[in-house]
Formats: C-alpha cells, sequence, structure tokens
C-alpha cells in the first residue's frame, strides 16, 4: 500500500535524449495524486532522420488524463527545449504556469509573433521567491546558465524536498545575471535534500565550463583586429552573448546591426526587463549598407544552419540588405546542435567561396557552454548533499556517465536507460524569419 505522502517522479520527455524536456512530479497516493509540471519543451527535427518535420513535442496523454489533479507547471528558464511546446500544448491543459520575468516576458513576445497564439496567462514569480501551487511548495533558485534568470527548483512537499536542476552551470564571473546561489543551495544539503534531479549534458566532460568573461574578452580581441566588416552569430536567447558583442562592437568604434527577427526579440525583450541597460542603441539592417566597413557589426541569427534565418541567406547572397566579400569575418559564437552539423557545414563553405573568414571555438574562445561538467557536478553533490540523485537531460551516455559519478560520490543513483516513447511531431512550416 502506498503512503498517503508518497512523493513520485516521471520525466515525460528530456531524458534518454537531449531536449523536449518535460518532468512531473506528483504527490500522493496511487488514487489520488497532485501532479506538478516541469518546463514543456521541443526537440527539432532533421532533414536526415525526420524530413518535413520541425518540432517535436512529448506525448502529454498522462497530464491530459490527469488535468484536474495537475497543479500548475513551472518553467526553470526561456529556451525552446524547455517551454517551445507551451503554445501547442498548453490549450490541452489549461494549467496555471509559473515562471520569472524574463521567461514571462519572452513567452509573451514569443506568443505575440505567433499567428493565432491562445492567450496564455503566466504568474510571475520573483527570482529567489517561493509559490505555492497545490500541495508544492516551489522555490527558484539562481543558477548561472546561457541565458538570463535560469533557475534551479526546490521542490518542497511534506515528503521531503526535491532539487530540479534545470540548466545550470558554475560561473563565479558571469557578465550578467547572478551567478549560482551556492549558499542557498548548500543550506539545502544542511536542511536535508531527498534528491537532486540533474543535469547530465556535460557529465562526460572533465573539468569546469569555461566563464563568460572569458568568452567576452576573446571576441574584443577578435572584433578590434578585424580589418573589414564583421558578422557574429550565436543563440538569440543569450543576452550575455550579445552584451558581450555589443561591448566589443562599442571598443572597436562599430555600430552593431541586429539581423533576424528571433535576435530583434530578444534583445527587445531584455532592455525591457533591464538587462541591456548601459548598452548602445542597435542599428536595422536598412542602416548596414550605408557604413563603412570597418565600422559594422551585424549580429545575426542562423547559428545552427537554419535555412530561413539570416546567415544563411547572407551565405547564399539572398539577403536584401546583408552581404559580406572577401576580408570579412564572421564570429560563430556557438556549438553546433548534434544533427545540424551538415546544414551549418554548408553556411560555412559558402562563406569561404565568398573569400569570408571562419572563425569558430576551434580556433578561439567563443564559446562555453551554459551546463556543468564533471567537476562542478561534484560539487553540487557536496553542497547538497542528496540521498539519492537522478540523471536527466542527456543522452544514454550522459546518464550512465552522471550514475557513475554519483556513485563515485557516495551518492546512490536512480537511474536506468529510458524506453522509448511516442511522441508528438509538427510538420515544417513557414516560419517567416529573416
Amino acid at each position: 500500500m502506498a503512503r498517503p505522502d508518497e512523493l513520485v517522479f516521471a520525466p515525460l520527455g528530456g531524458v534518454g535524449e537531449i531536449g523536449m524536456n518535460l518532468s512531473v512530479y506528483g504527490l500522493g497516493n496511487r488514487q489520488q495524486r497532485a501532479w506538478l509540471a516541469v518546463d514543456l519543451g521541443v526537440s527539432f527535427g532533421d532533414e536526415e532522420h525526420l524530413p518535413g518535420i520541425d518540432l517535436i513535442m512529448p506525448d502529454i496523454s498522462f497530464l491530459e488524463k490527469e488535468r484536474k489533479n495537475l497543479m500548475g507547471l513551472v518553467l526553470t528558464h526561456a529556451h525552446e527545449d524547455h517551454f517551445g511546446a507551451i503554445i501547442d500544448l498548453w490549450p490541452k491543459l489549461k494549467c496555471p504556469i509559473y515562471a520569472t520575468q524574463f521567461s514571462a516576458a519572452l513567452f509573451e513576445a514569443k506568443c505575440a509573433a505567433e499567428r493565432n497564439a491562445p492567450d496564455i496567462p503566466v504568474t510571475v514569480v520573483p527570482s529567489g521567491g517561493r509559490v505555492d501551487v497545490g500541495p508544492f511548495n516551489v522555490e527558484f533558485i539562481p543558477v548561472a546558465h546561457s541565458i538570463p534568470e535560469a533557475h534551479a527548483l526546490a521542490i518542497h512537499t511534506e515528503a521531503g524536498t526535491v532539487l530540479h536542476t534545470g540548466d545550470w552551470k558554475i560561473d563565479p564571473t558571469p557578465t550578467l545575471g547572478s551567478p549560482t546561489d551556492e549558499k542557498r543551495l548548500r543550506e539545502l544539503g544542511e536542511e536535508g535534500l531527498l534528491a537532486l534531479i540533474g543535469d547530465s549534458t556535460n557529465a562526460v566532460r572533465d573539468g569546469r565550463s569555461p566563464s563568460e568573461a572569458e568568452v567576452a574578452r576573446t571576441i574584443i580581441d577578435l572584433v578590434k583586429s578585424a580589418k573589414g566588416r564583421v558578422a557574429v552569430t550565436t543563440f538569440a536567447s543569450n543576452v550575455a552573448r550579445i552584451k558581450a558583442v555589443a561591448d566589443a562592437a562599442r571598443a572597436a568604434d562599430r555600430e552593431v546591426v541586429v539581423v533576424g527577427r528571433a535576435m530583434e526579440r530578444v534583445v527587445q525583450v531584455a532592455r525591457e526587463t533591464g538587462y541591456l541597460d548601459g548598452v548602445q542603441n542597435f542599428r536595422s539592417p536598412e542602416v548596414y549598407g550605408h557604413l563603412p566597413q570597418d565600422k559594422v557589426l551585424a549580429l545575426c541569427t542562423g547559428s545552427q544552419g537554419e535555412p530561413r534565418a539570416a546567415l544563411a541567406r547572407i551565405a547564399n547572397d539572398d539577403h536584401p540588405e546583408i552581404t559580406l566579400n572577401r576580408g570579412d569575418s564572421v564570429i560563430f559564437s556557438s556549438r553546433t546542435i548534434p544533427g545540424n552539423e551538415k546544414a551549418v557545414g554548408s553556411i560555412m563553405n559558402n562563406l569561404v567561396l565568398q573569400g569570408v573568414e571562419i572563425i569558430t571555438d576551434r580556433d578561439h574562445l567563443v564559446h562555453v557552454s551554459g551546463h556543468p561538467r564533471r567537476d562542478e557536478l561534484r560539487d553540487l553533490i557536496a553542497w547538497t548533499k542528496p540521498q539519492l540523485l537522478i540523471p536527466v537531460h542527456g543522452e544514454a551516455l550522459h546518464l550512465h556517465e552522471h550514475a557513475k559519478l554519483a556513485r563515485a560520490a557516495g551518492v546512490p543513483p536512480r537511474a536506468g536507460l529510458p524506453q522509448r516513447r511516442p511522441r508528438q511531431a509538427r510538420p515544417r512550416r513557414s516560419r517567416n524569419r529573416r
């Protein structure tokens, strides 16, 4: 017979894969449980394995059946693999949504840009704040990541406290936002932590992830030494990287031209929420051709080879305002997500044929991961002292290595290789992106 205060965890996405994150926590017994959902993200199709498929979403049929017992959806942060499925799937759930200010603002902007998006209210919770969601008391603990206001969630229940890390790293010198709140995480360890549900993305990598401050210094050096036009492409949501590019442009006496609607949207939200206070105003693409070659920097979407994004159109000489020529430079301040190698390689090849110099993280420290390497994972275990650890957010190898690391640190892991689950695929459709 299950205990009345039994706490259960079930990943409906984001385990055995990178992306499509959806986790649920249940409190109660087998006959009656209250449920809390954490994140509702997508993964992306590719032409080789899923031709014609744009987005892949988790199967929420279980939550649909438990809809009356679903207390709410809490967002750790505003990356697409954590909140990209909400517009499509929320109408089937219609539960309350809780997020901090930047995530809520970016979601509102995303809805405004989506044709016929439903009206989806979001309750804003302050960073470091707590909110009661049914029998769950959820605490938002700031962590460093590659987007503003990423948070680990301490889920407090009568059966114990669980730490759901979301995406995180330890960065003592972030260029934007708060560092990971070591003090509060240590306090959780002293108070007693039932389980750590932990990010496994970089569990195969030794050492520590470098700091955003190191990347910022590298980008400044590269931009200052460039002779012709410079274009930088990065993940649009990485506001710290956008700020670093702006600082580099200012140091080199260049104007920043923002190219691509996703980038424009994030810049607008970042300014509205104060994350680009003190950063110079950016220019629109129409100005690009009127600026001297050594006085312009184009900040572009398309780091993952998206065919309709700005950089692909530039590489194909198909953009109405932006061109690059021999002697110009493109900095790929990003990593290529597995599955996108062919598309990114095609863009690089086209740029090289135009005589453009390509700069990537193979040559310079122009990108760092937002996820923890093995020493950071060990630190978190030492701080929080969990009774058990459940690796999530990773493919089979990542989960396996995270479990081995936990076992070596004296924490019993609870993990098995996940079975393949059905997903919902959305056919590709025009995004009308520049």
